[in-house]
Parts: structure tokens; C-alpha cells; sequence
């Protein structure tokens, strides 16, 4: 239970609260659902790699342990692993910041912000999260409940109210929805889904933060698969009747143009009273986010360092709460920085493009390589307690639409993408070089 509250508070935070009207206004008809369907089905098939790999190697660091596993832990594993830490220095920190960038966004909902005293705000949640999680796992797993409780109530008070107070039906939105689609071109409408996936995606992301805790989940071959596929497909419902509901309040323009769509659909519905309790609900939920998902990748380069293929600072539990508070303390200061320097519609598609290559590629290209190994008796060499269905199919199919899904996020950030990856490698290179690893050695 507490590791799939841990997902659902990761994949909710602020995501769908300010993406709604993102991807509303990107795809500019009734048939913005496509993007919210396409994002669900990409986590769930995505999700069967994670299953597999996250029940086979239960350890602290989630993608850094697959990485280094599936490629051969003293030759490439060792660089694609390292480029995934790597990455994680910079695109964990905008995943915090984005959290916290929205956080601010919904608050100048309840006191008019300008930009200075936004940015503000949006660094003080920060520190606060890593004060709250400044204490060992055991604590933490009761908080994460705890918050979940207010995700789902949330959640379920603005569903609840917009589908049954609001002015249009869902089969009138499904209807709609279909019909705007069969008026665009396939290519038009595959280009428009394609950009405003990007979005939704952002949204998902989260389901296989037990991964990254795997060291620490009691049953994990039974509870890491079991904890991901509950997160989806409870969240892509939620998904789904939020936007259906926001859809059947507000007319379509209004919604797409608010930056504080929840808020402004409940001020419709209620007044603007209860908007202002709508609104703290958000923030709470926001900040659950900014919880779990701080705790998750603050395990990442602790694992890295303790296995001594990063630097070894990141190696450092605290000396009586037992948790890595240098990576904490790392992550969570530059995730301070950036929530002071970035707007966040920038910060969404850089996080993606930055990930997509190394982490959601490459370790579906790795899991391929580890069923495809064998023992010299000719027997499996890896023993998989979770097994998908039709294999390779949906790893096939999830390399093709992460690849998709990179290249939609336009040129410039795949060049950045690309870039923090080349950095990563230079880095490498000089390091192996100093330590003798491969290909030095």
C-alpha cells in the first residue's frame, strides 16, 4: 500500500492541474482526450519492462541498477549507468522545481503574485520538503499514506462535482471528442497528439518510483509489478474523469486559457469561496508530489556512489537516521536554483527529452539483452519473477513510441537532451581514465 501511494503522489503532484490547459490550447479541440488516452497506454506498456526488471533486481537506484545489469556491469553498463546518474543530477532537480514552479502558479490563485515574489515562494516549498524529509524511511512511508488520502479526496471532490453539477454529458464530450478528431488530417492529428503527449506523459511519470526504493519493498518480485499497474490505471482513470469533468463545467476556450483550471471550474460550479479551498487542496496535493518524488531520486545517486561507480560523497548515510542526506541535500539545493530560474511549460519537454534516450530506451534495449542471455548449459542466465505478456511486443512497441515521443518534443530540446548526454560521457571518460575502468582498463 505506502509504495503505491508513494507512485500516485508522484504521478498527481501539480502535473495535470496546469497541463490540462496546455494541452487543450496545443491541440485546440474537444479531441485534447487523445493525449490523455496515449499517455496512459505509453505508461502501462512501459510499466511491463519496469515490472520485469524492478522484480528481477530489487536495489536502491531503480534505472541506474537495470542500466548496469543489462549492459554488463564492467563494460558499457558501466557508462550507461553512470550517464543515468548523471542525468539524474540535473533532470530530478527540474522535476522538483517544476512541482514546485506550479505550486506557485496555483497559489496566485488565492494572493496575486508577480514574478519575484512567485519564484519566491516556489523555492520555499522546496526547503521545505527536504526538511520534511530529513528523517528515516520508516517515517516516511506513513507521511506517504497519509498524503495519498488527500490526493484521492481531492481528486475525487472535483470529479465527483464537475461530472454531476456540470452543463454537458460524457457521451456529449466522447461524441465531440470523436468527431473533431475525424475533421483534422491523420498527419496533422498524429503531430498535434504526438506534441501534447509530451505534456500528459509528464503527468504519468512517477509509476515506477517504487523501483528506485526497490531495496527497501518488502515481497518486491509480488509488490513492485503489482504497485505500478494499480498506479496507471487508477491514474489514467482520475485522468480521465478530471478532464471530462473540467470539459462539462467550462466551455472549451475558458478552459483551455486558465492557468488555474481547477480552481476557476469549481469557482463556476460553487463560487469563489470554495475555489479557495479547491485551490489549498491542489497545493497539498502539489506538495505530496514534490515528496515522493524528492525520496525517490535522492536513493539514485546514493546507490551509484555506494557501489563505487560515482562519486563518493553521494555514498554518505546519515550518522544516526541512517538515510543518504548528501544526496538529498544535492538534489534538493539544485532543485532550490532552478525553481528561482525556470518557467515551467520549458522545464516540462527539457525533462523529457532529457530522459527518454538513456533511461526509457536504454533500458528496454537492455531488457531484450538480458532474456536474450544465456548460461553455458544453454539456460536462462536471468531469472525473472515477473514475466509480460506476448514478449517482445510491448518492448518493441515501447521503444518505437518513446522514440516518438522524443522526437516531439521539437530540435531544441532534443539537442539539449543530447548534450547533457555527450557531457556525461566526457565525464565518464575522464574518470575511467584516472580509475582504470573500461574502456581504460
Amino acid at each position: 500500500m505506502q509504495g503505491t501511494a508513494l507512485n500516485m503522489i508522484d504521478m498527481v503532484g501539480i502535473g495535470p492541474f496546469v497541463v490540462l490547459p496546455l494541452v487543450m490550447k496545443s491541440i485546440g479541440g474537444p479531441h485534447f482526450l487523445l493525449a490523455w488516452a496515449l499517455g496512459a497506454l505509453i505508461s502501462i506498456i512501459d510499466a511491463l519492462v519496469w515490472s520485469e526488471l524492478g522484480a528481477a533486481f530489487p536495489q536502491a537506484g531503480g534505472s541506474y541498477q537495470f542500466l548496469k545489469i543489462s549492459y554488463g556491469e564492467q563494460r558499457w553498463g558501466k557508462l550507461f549507468s553512470f550517464l543515468y546518474v548523471w542525468q539524474t543530477l540535473i533532470q530530478a532537480p527540474l522535476v522538483v522545481a517544476s512541482g514546485a514552479i506550479g505550486f506557485a502558479q496555483y497559489a496566485s490563485y488565492l494572493y496575486p503574485l508577480d514574478e519575484v515574489t512567485r519564484r519566491i515562494v516556489s523555492g520555499t516549498v522546496v526547503l521545505l520538503v527536504i526538511a520534511l524529509l530529513y528523517r528515516r524511511i520508516d517515517g516516511i512511508g506513513r507521511i506517504s499514506v497519509l498524503l495519498w488520502l488527500c490526493v484521492l479526496g481531492t481528486m475525487g471532490w472535483l470529479i465527483v462535482g464537475g461530472l454531476y453539477y456540470g452543463t454537458r454529458s460524457v457521451g456529449t464530450l466522447l461524441s465531440d471528442a470523436w468527431t473533431s478528431a475525424e475533421t483534422v488530417s491523420p498527419t496533422v492529428l498524429a503531430a498535434s497528439v504526438g506534441v501534447a503527449s509530451v505534456k500528459t506523459i509528464y503527468c504519468y511519470l512517477g509509476y515506477y518510483n517504487i523501483c528506485h526504493l526497490g531495496g527497501e519493498i518488502k515481497r518486491p518480485e509480488r509488490n513492485i509489478p503489482l504497485s505500478m499497474f494499480l498506479s496507471v490505471i487508477g491514474i489514467a482513470v482520475l485522468y480521465g474523469a478530471l478532464n471530462l469533468s473540467v470539459a462539462s463545467v467550462l466551455p472549451f476556450e475558458k478552459a483551455a486559457n486558465s492557468p488555474f483550471i481547477v480552481s476557476t471550474m469549481v469557482e463556476a460550479l460553487y463560487g469563489s469561496g470554495a475555489a479557495r479551498f479547491a485551490t489549498l487542496l491542489v497545493l497539498v496535493v502539489a506538495f505530496s508530489s514534490l515528496f515522493a518524488v524528492l525520496l525517490g531520486y535522492s536513493r539514485v545517486p546514493y546507490a551509484a556512489a555506494a557501489d563505487g561507480q560515482f562519486f563518493s560523497m553521494f555514498a554518505k548515510l546519515h550518522p544516526t537516521r541512517e538515510f543518504p542526506y548528501i544526496s538529498l541535500l544535492f538534489l534538493g539545493g539544485l532543485a532550490f536554483i532552478f525553481s528561482l530560474l525556470f518557467k515551467l511549460a520549458n522545464v516540462i519537454t527539457a525533462i523529457l527529452a532529457m530522459r527518454v534516450v538513456i533511461q526509457f530506451i536504454g533500458q528496454a534495449v537492455g531488457l531484450i539483452l538480458l532474456h536474450s542471455r544465456r548460461t553455458a548449459e544453454g539456460k536462462p542466465a536471468v531469472n525473472f519473477p515477473f514475466r509480460m505478456p506476448l514478449y517482445p511486443l510491448p518492448v518493441i512497441l515501447v521503444i518505437a513510441v518513446w522514440g516518438y515521443i522524443f522526437y516531439s518534443t521539437g530540435p531544441k530540446y532534443m539537442l539539449s537532451g543530447m548534450t547533457v548526454t555527450a557531457l556525461g560521457t566526457v565525464a565518464y571518460l575522464l574518470i575511467s581514465r584516472a580509475r582504470k575502468w573500461w574502456p581504460f582498463r
